[in-house]
C-alpha cells in the first residue's frame, strides 16, 4: 500500500510544476508607432509558448501579457518583441 502512495505521489509532482502560476507583466514598446504595430507586437507575442493573453493599449504604448510562468517570463517575452522589430522592456509586474 505504503508503495502506491509513494508511486502516485512522485507522478504527481513530476506530472505538473509545482510553483506554476498565471503571471501578468506590462511591457513598454516605445517604438509602436503605427497602426500595424500592434499586430505584429501581438503575433508575435502569441507564438511564445505559455503566452495565454495579449492586451494592446497603443495609445500608452504599452501591452499586458497574461503568460504561465511554467513556460515562458518576461525576458522571454522581451526577446519576441526585440525579435520582431520592437524593443521593449517591463513597467509593470502582477496585476
Amino acid at each position: 500500500m505504503n508503495k502506491i502512495i509513494v508511486a502516485v505521489l512522485l507522478s504527481l509532482s513530476l506530472s505538473a510544476p509545482a510553483f506554476a502560476a498565471t503571471q501578468r507583466v506590462t511591457l513598454s514598446i516605445p517604438g509602436m508607432t503605427c497602426g500595424a504595430c500592434p499586430i505584429t507586437v501581438r503575433i508575435a507575442l502569441d507564438r511564445v509558448p505559455g503566452v495565454e493573453h495579449v492586451a494592446i493599449a497603443e495609445a500608452k504604448k504599452e501591452v499586458v501579457v497574461t503568460f504561465d510562468n511554467a513556460k515562458t517570463n518576461p525576458r522571454v517575452l522581451m526577446h519576441a518583441t526585440r525579435d520582431a522589430g520592437y524593443a521593449s522592456h517591463v513597467v509593470k509586474r502582477g496585476a
